[in-house]
């Protein structure tokens, strides 16, 4: 997703783009996501700032492409708790929210099944975020890919191993060598490969996810809901296994059920115990869901850095290479707005927000 935004922002910018990608579009962590476009679970900060600019430019991309090409619902976000104590931290944190732009209504225990009927009785309250919204990944960053191929100055090159890079030139397994005046690194989860490949250091790590998908059931959730544990569990930095309750509905009617976060290398091995974990989770905010059939379950791996922010502008010692990547599970809802600021450092504007914040440089030599 990164890459194909960077190449539709670039090429409307008056660049040549050749976007190039070892398997098929969309074959590796886009085709995983959820397509989540949120604010409800970021704090106050550059990767907010960063989120509430995106959040825009998606609804530019809905009227522009149609919002059924991107499958773009912008349904609002429920989150949820079911204990006074996470119910006091999430309306701490939505009144830091509210100061910087995001959209926040508390919701009291009683009112929530106003929102959702199907919660479960007994939780202590939520707070609505009627700016989350949601694409269908795939179809996004196709619709993305299109667009820019139709005008004619994109070249996408699927299938296609890039072996080297230089100033001025990437070296390909089957393409050759193809000359250039800048690179973008928008690899994602192998981000740090292809940094490496330039002699680079940039310290992006898989982090496993798995999600369920219901058989196509009738109208049972709304909006996006989740458990308010689940902003912890994006925050933290744990190598182990964290699981928090994420369901939303899509317009197919299967159900989506995440979220599991853990640090394991590649391995993309099927975990038994993680999808049980999520089912159960999922029942206990939707009692329904016990009588849903799971159909099937995928993985990807999000690109992981250390800090939770994106590496997004031009390499400390090779400004000819720009980082665009470990979005971590933000990836899809911040590709329009990291495409906007990549085009801007690379054109020499003003870019619309200070992105020293996101600076590759701010690893020094560490890596993974």
């Amino acid at each position: 997703m990164i890459g194909a935004a960077c190449a539709d922002t670039l090429a409307r910018s008056g660049r040549r783009v050749a976007l190039v990608d070892r398997g098929p579009v969309v074959g590796g962590t886009t085709g995983a996501g959820e397509g989540n476009l949120l604010v409800s679970d970021k704090t106050p900060g550059p990767e907010l700032e960063l989120a509430l600019e995106s959040l825009l430019l998606w609804r530019q991309l809905a009227d522009e492409l149609g919002a059924e090409a991107l499958e773009y619902e912008p349904k609002g976000g429920l989150v949820v708790a079911s204990e006074p104590q996470a119910l006091g931290a999430l309306r701490a944190l939505a009144g830091r929210q509210r100061r910087v732009g995001v959209r926040a209504e508390t919701v009291a225990a009683g009112a929530l099944r106003e929102w959702e009927r199907h919660l479960a009785p007994g939780l202590a309250g939520g707070v609505y975020y009627p700016q989350d919204a949601q694409v269908q990944p795939a179809l996004a960053a196709a619709a993305l890919l299109r667009r820019a191929r139709a005008a004619g100055r994109v070249e996408l090159l699927a299938g296609v191993t890039v072996t080297g890079l230089a100033q001025g030139r990437v070296d390909t397994d089957t393409r050759g060598t193809l000359h250039c005046g800048a690179v973008v690194n928008a690899a994602g989860t192998w981000g740090g490969e292809i940094a490496a490949l330039a002699g680079a250091a940039l310290p992006v790590l898989p982090r496993r996810g798995f999600v369920l998908v219901t058989e196509p059931l009738p109208p049972l959730v709304r909006h996006k809901v989740y458990a308010a544990d689940y902003v912890a569990d994006v925050a933290s930095g744990s190598a182990d296994l964290q699981s928090s309750a994420v369901v939303e509905g899509t317009a197919a009617g299967p159900v989506l059920i995440g979220a599991s976060r853990e640090r394991v290398g590649f391995d993309r091995s099927l975990s038994v115990p993680v999808l049980a974990r999520l089912a159960a989770q999922a029942a206990e905010l939707f009692p329904a869901l016990r009588a849903a059939r799971v159909l099937r379950a995928y993985r990807g791996f999000r690109p992981y850095l250390p800090d939770h922010l994106p590496a997004i502008g031009p390499d400390p010692e090779r400004p000819w290479l720009l980082h665009a990547c470990g979005h971590e599970g933000a990836g899809i809802g911040l590709a329009p707005a990291t495409a906007r600021l990549v085009t801007q450092l690379l054109d020499g504007e003003q870019p619309f927000m200070d992105p020293t914040a996101f600076g590759p440089g701010r690893f020094g030599k560490e890596q993974p």
